[in-house]
């Protein structure tokens, strides 16, 4: 009878092992599935973050924040880069507001009636600026030269121009 007991005890034993034996490895296996996804992902971030990496170098290329020569000009004549470029900035949205039909610096007339207005502005470097202008319905870019005289007076002067057709 001792034997018995044993016997059976053994056998729930060692069918108790070999369930927690295929339990343990369909949790393994499921662990390894997620960590080989996991991993997928991480090489798909990792490209994606290398892309916008890239796209953000190119983006900074004609940018006057990121070129030390265009910035170095400006403090070699003694103005405050923090203090200039919001001053030039704000010096070409200041011809936003203006009387009559014609925008002083967009050479185009709003064809919808409402007024020309110049959206946002990129200093490229301490010459250039591309700027966009919308009447509300019809855009465009304008390309201009700017210069500061000794006085601390801006001049623009317009380059290039073009107007989108609509959508």
């Amino acid at each position: 009878m001792k034997q018995k007991i044993f016997m059976y005890l053994f056998i729930f034993s060692l069918l108790l092992i070999l369930f927690q034996y295929m339990n343990s490895k369909s949790i393994l296996e499921t662990y390894e599935k997620k960590i080989t996804k996991l991993e997928q992902r991480e090489k798909a971030y990792e490209d994606s973050i290398a892309s916008i990496a890239d796209v953000n170098l190119e983006l900074m290329r004609f940018d006057i924040d990121y070129n030390d020569d265009a910035m170095s000009y400006f403090i070699d004549d003694g103005y405050d880069i923090e203090l200039l470029i919001p001053f030039i900035k704000d010096e070409l949205y200041k011809l936003n507001i203006y009387e009559g039909d014609d925008h002083p610096i967009v050479p185009y007339a709003s064809m919808t009636g409402k007024k020309i207005l110049i959206n946002s502005i990129k200093l490229m470097n301490h010459k250039w600026i591309v700027a966009d202008f919308s009447d509300g319905k019809y855009w465009g870019e304008i390309l201009l030269h700017y210069e500061l005289n000794d006085g601390k007076e801006l001049k623009f002067k317009l380059l290039d121009y073009l107007l989108y057709r609509p959508n």
